[in-house]
């Protein structure tokens, strides 16, 4: 079949037809029409409107969200094995050198090391956060904190 401008038509399925309504019970769609019961909402026109509720209301209906969300940035972590295997011994390790050899997302605000693992290495730490025990470690390896 050619495409002409006559010949195009909906998908099969993609359009319904139009219920109708009042032709007897047979139809099953007769006596109220699908409009339920008797009463307002049964008549044409017939419907409460928009309820207008004060602040009062809209507050106590609002769900209640728990606990809070700080908006201080929280450091990203970093193990002094991984350190280990990245830097080689003298290296200076800083936020930039962390990002570069992708041991911290580009966008990090701050970093942590954390003790976690052994270091061997002298490695000059600038410019980051460390536990007690990681800087304790570092010291120990010959390395050095600013």
């Amino acid at each position: 079949m050619t495409l002409h401008i006559h010949t195009i038509q909906p998908s099969k399925g993609a359009k319904r037809g139009r219920k109708i309504l009042g032709r007897g019970n047979a139809s099953g769609h007769g006596t109220s029409s699908t409009r339920g019961g008797k009463g307002q909402t049964a008549r044409s026109g017939g419907s409460r409107g928009t309820v207008r509720r004060g602040f009062k209301f809209q507050l106590q209906s609002t769900p209640k969200l728990r606990g809070f969300t700080s908006l201080q940035n929280r450091p990203e972590e970093i193990y002094l094995s991984d350190l280990e295997n990245s830097f080689q011994n003298g290296e200076t390790v800083n936020l930039a050198s962390l990002k570069e050899k992708d041991l911290i997302s580009a966008n990090a605000k701050s970093a942590k090391v954390l003790s976690a693992g052994n270091i061997t290495k002298k490695l000059t730490v600038e410019g980051l956060k460390f536990t007690v025990q990681a800087g304790e470690k570092i010291k120990a390896a010959g390395g050095e904190i600013k």
